[in-house]
């Protein structure tokens, strides 16, 4: 924050600077879902096991939730739009993205699950799948999380 922004121009900052945020993870969102939406039509989902429908089932509710919660904040606005709670909405956008990014967290990890356990043995996909999920952690929170102390980080 500048010494010459106002409280309400740092609100309209963060929220713009949140939602330029969420355009981004809302593509990846979008793709996913659809790409969910459809395997169950394809000729091979029939042949699928009770592991691979419950990781489909998670994947797909995952992905659902991640659009939802992604997209919130947009619906949020539009109901407080011009009643002076600035704040109030980007205090509860920043949770709704935090919780989509979960849920996209959990459908990206289950649609890997779902593809690898195609191609390699179920052991081999659940190892695959364990260090997709640990890279995405690292990056999406223990990183970030070790950045938050870093005293030449002026922002």
């Amino acid at each position: 924050m500048s010494d010459q922004e106002t409280e309400s121009e740092r609100w309209e900052r963060n929220f713009a600077d949140l939602l330029q945020e969420l355009r981004v993870a809302q593509t990846g969102v979008q793709i996913l879902f659809a790409f969910l939406l459809t395997m169950v039509f394809s000729a091979r989902f029939g042949e699928v096991d009770t592991f691979e429908k419950v990781t489909y089932l998670v994947a797909l509710l995952s992905a659902a939730a991640a659009a939802a919660m992604i997209i919130a904040p947009v619906a949020y606005h539009r109901m407080l739009f011009r009643r002076g709670q600035k704040a109030a909405l980007v205090r509860s956008a920043h949770r709704m993205a935090s919780g989509g990014l979960f849920f996209l967290f959990v459908a990206m990890v289950c649609a890997v699950l779902l593809v690898t356990d195609v191609v390699l043995s179920r052991p081999a996909a659940i190892v695959v799948s364990a260090l997709t999920g640990a890279w995405f952690v690292l990056l999406w929170f223990v990183l970030p999380l070790a950045r938050r102390g870093d005293p030449d980080d002026d922002t």
